[in-house]
C-alpha cells in the first residue's frame, strides 16, 4: 500500500485545553500566549515601536528602507496604510486549522514575492483590497470569533506586522480569545519574526524552494534557502515541533510547514524534506499539496506551464518518507 503522511493524533492538554477562570490570569500553555502580552502592555510596546520603524522599513529579507510612512510604497507594493482583501470563514486549510466551524482567515494585499504561477496575483500583486484602520481589523478578528472560528489565519501577514500587533492589542481588551495562525510564504527576517515571540501559537510557513536560482527566477525571491531556512529555524524555536491540539482535534500551539510541489522537480521537494528533517525535526507536520496550476505568468513558461502529473506528486509523497518524514497531510489526485 502506498505510503501516505498521516494526520496526527490529539495530544492531550491537561489544562492547556480549559478556559481560564474569571478573574485568572492567562498564562503561556493555558491559552493563546498573546493575552499575556496584551495584558502587560508588551502587545501596544511592540506594535507602536514596529509601527515607527517603517519609516525605514526593514521587516522582511529585502531590507528595502522604503519611507512607508511618508506613503511610498517598499518592494511589497505596501505603504503605511494597511489594506485587506477579504475575511471570512475558510473550511479548506489543514483539518487541524478549519475544523468544523472554519478558519477565520484574513488576506492582507501586498506580497514581498513576484511568483510567476500566483494564483492570487491581484491581491499579492496589483494590490486590490479594502483600506481599514486598525480598529477594523480588530473588529474583523472579533466579528469571525462571533460566527465560530476556531482561530484568527493572518495570510501574508509580514509587511503589516505593526498593524497586527496593535488590532491584536485592540482585539484582546474587547473578548479575543481564540488562537493566532501566521500564514506566511516563509521569506522572513528572523528579527521580524522574534517580535512575533509569545503572540503567534501556530506558525503555518511555507517551504518554497531548495534552489536560490529558482527561488530568484520563479518568485523574485533573493537569497531565499538561506532566509527560509532561518525563518523556519526561529519559528521551531518560539514553538517546537509538537502540534498541540485540543479535545476536537484542533491545532492549539505548534508548527505546520507548507510545501508546494511543482512541476519538473523546481520545488526540489526532497531537500526540503530532508533539511527539516535533518536541522530541526522528522516530527514536524508538513501539508503535501498538489494543487499547482499554471496561472498568472506561468502560462507559458517552459517548465511551469503545466499541471502537475500524479506521477510527479507520487515522486514527491516517497520523498517525504525518504527523508526521513513521517507526519502531515496529502492531497488527493484528480
Amino acid at each position: 500500500m502506498r505510503r501516505r503522511p498521516s494526520p496526527p493524533a490529539p495530544l492531550p492538554l491537561g489544562e492547556g485545553g480549559q478556559e481560564p477562570c474569571e478573574g485568572c490570569e492567562p498564562s503561556q500553555g493555558s491559552w493563546p500566549s498573546y493575552l499575556v502580552l496584551a495584558r502587560s502592555g508588551e502587545l501596544r510596546r511592540r506594535g507602536e515601536a514596529v509601527y515607527q520603524s517603517l519609516s525605514n522599513c526593514r521587516l522582511c529579507p529585502r531590507l528595502c528602507g522604503a519611507d512607508r510612512l511618508a506613503g511610498k510604497a517598499g518592494l511589497c507594493r505596501s505603504t503605511a496604510q494597511l489594506v485587506v482583501a477579504s475575511w471570512n470563514l475558510h473550511h479548506w486549510e489543514e483539518p487541524v486549522i478549519s475544523g468544523a466551524h472554519g478558519s477565520g482567515t484574513i488576506f492582507f494585499s501586498g506580497c514581498t514575492g513576484r511568483c510567476i504561477f500566483c494564483q492570487n496575483y491581484p491581491i499579492s500583486q496589483l494590490g486590490h483590497g479594502r483600506r481599514v484602520s486598525i480598529g477594523e481589523l480588530a473588529g474583523m478578528m472579533l466579528e469571525l470569533q462571533g460566527r465560530g472560528a476556531h482561530n484568527i489565519n493572518l495570510v501574508t501577514p509580514s509587511h503589516f506586522i505593526a498593524h497586527i500587533l496593535l488590532a491584536l492589542d485592540e482585539a484582546a481588551g474587547r473578548g479575543l480569545r481564540i488562537p493566532i495562525v501566521y500564514n506566511c510564504s516563509g521569506f522572513e527576517r528572523v528579527e521580524t519574526l522574534r517580535l512575533l515571540e509569545g503572540v503567534v501559537d501556530i506558525f503555518l510557513p511555507d517551504a518554497k524552494y531548495a534552489d536560490d536560482r529558482v527561488a530568484l527566477e520563479v518568485s523574485s525571491f533573493p537569497g531565499y534557502v538561506e532566509a527560509n531556512r532561518a525563518a523556519l529555524a526561529e519559528m521551531y524555536r518560539q514553538v517546537g515541533a509538537r502540534l498541540e491540539l485540543d479535545e476536537a482535534g484542533i491545532a492549539r500551539r505548534g508548527m505546520i510547514i507548507r510545501h508546494l510541489v511543482l512541476p519538473d522537480e523546481l520545488a526540489g521537494s526532497f531537500e526540503v524534506f530532508r533539511w527539516v528533517a535533518g536541522n530541526l525535526s522528522p516530527d514536524i507536520h508538513v501539508s503535501l499539496m498538489n494543487q499547482y496550476f499554471p496561472a498568472h505568468e506561468a502560462l507559458h513558461h517552459p517548465l511551469l506551464g503545466r499541471k502537475l502529473t500524479e506521477a510527479e506528486y507520487e515522486r514527491a509523497i516517497e520523498e517525504f518518507f525518504d527523508a526521513g518524514m513521517h507526519a502531515g497531510w496529502n492531497q488527493d489526485c484528480d
